[in-house]
């Protein structure tokens, strides 16, 4: 094969950052295949062999697994390429053969200003203890979120914060808060066990990069009781199925005491989706903010969950905003159109009254 025409891992990657693409799949058989706004774009490269592929991630995996991630069929691990981007790597296997699908991660740490997200959140994360949860579907954007309130509270407080990560993404530095930041597998065992030896090492903050199953539940759980502020992420889509997967995740007979315990805790669900604007070229987050009031709290504790959309829809007191208020604002904004709206919308009829005037939405949420 001429020298030329070698896949060159590194110079790719970059190539992906400066044309503004948030992740990269690299599959044998295959050109390169990009992400960018949301969008799936296929590369004019020629198409990868194993070789290529084998050779790209002895280039890039850590020195204590290159000799034998060949041989195993998932790992995650970070890459970084000084003065460009660090990068979240998965290697796995896709019908016997390898294949890598790589998220950049920026060096800087956007302003929640930046993000376009609503100035309610800033509000959100003073709470001193519980758990605020930011949720949504892979790439809506919930790791920028989580690293901008970090970062907030970073500037702003005098705390120590302590990450439980799979693996690091955002790297912090130390601004009135010291940050210590810890990766599973490397510096701790698992999350429930990171969990576990924070509350030994006198943390304000713990930052939980996933919540996906009860043992590291149950463990969030105990450290927001025991006085501490804990921040973390689900793959769920809404308020009313986070609450519903948490529970869940816990035998029928326990689930009476997790939805009390929960109702105790729980202090805001944030579910975000990013929408595509064809005219500006660019991804608005879209949110639903649901903060625990009384009411809620006997909504959750009851099991009255369906309730709870309702009050979220109506609500213009409590700093809630419904997903389909955003979207209308947002539209109201001239950020996105009508039609751009109602095909993100789960409940399309409902975002259709709202722009008739039959809800009310809110702009204070965005002010």
């Amino acid at each position: 094969m001429p020298e030329e025409q070698i896949f060159n891992i590194i110079q790719f990657l970059k190539s992906a950052v400066s044309m503004g693409a948030s992740d990269e799949h690299l599959k044998v058989g295959h050109s390169p295949y990009v992400r960018k706004n949301g969008f799936i774009m296929k590369t004019t490269m020629q198409p990868l062999t194993k070789e290529d592929l084998d050779r790209a991630i002895l280039e890039i995996a850590p020195t204590a697994i290159r000799d034998e991630i060949l041989t195993r069929c998932d790992v995650d691990f970070m890459y970084e390429i000084r003065g460009c981007s660090r990068f979240r790597v998965n290697y796995n296997r896709q019908i016997g053969q390898p294949a890598l699908v790589i998220r950049n991660i920026s060096y800087t740490i956007p302003k929640l200003q930046e993000l376009s997200l609503p100035e309610i959140l800033s509000k959100i994360i003073q709470y001193q203890n519980g758990i605020i949860l930011v949720t949504g579907p892979t790439g809506s954007g919930k790791s920028t979120t989580i690293a901008s309130l970090i970062d907030q509270i970073n500037a702003t407080n005098s705390k120590h914060i302590v990450t439980i990560e799979d693996p690091i993404e955002y790297v912090f530095s130390c601004k009135r808060s010291i940050i210590s930041q810890r990766q599973v597998g490397v510096d701790t065992k698992s999350f429930s066990d990171g969990i576990k030896y924070a509350l030994r090492q006198d943390p304000d903050v713990i930052f939980i990069g996933e919540i996906r199953d009860k043992e590291t539940m149950e463990a969030a759980l105990k450290a927001s009781e025991t006085g501490h502020l804990v921040l973390s992420t689900l793959h769920t889509n809404d308020a009313v199925q986070t609450i519903n997967r948490i529970v869940n995740m816990f035998e029928e007979s326990n689930r009476f005491i997790i939805r009390k315990q929960l109702s105790e805790t729980l202090r805001a669900t944030i579910a975000q989706k990013l929408v595509y604007s064809e005219a500006q070229k660019k991804r608005f987050p879209a949110c639903e903010i649901m903060v625990v009031t009384p009411t809620i709290k006997d909504y959750i504790h009851k099991d009255n969950s369906e309730e709870i959309y309702e009050l979220l829809r109506d609500n213009t007191i409590d700093n809630m905003i419904s997903m389909n208020s955003s979207l209308a604002l947002l539209t109201e904004k001239g950020c996105i159109t009508q039609e751009e709206a109602l095909e993100q919308s789960v409940d399309p009829q409902e975002l259709e009254k709202i722009f008739r005037g039959v809800y009310q939405g809110t702009k204070a949420y965005y002010e």
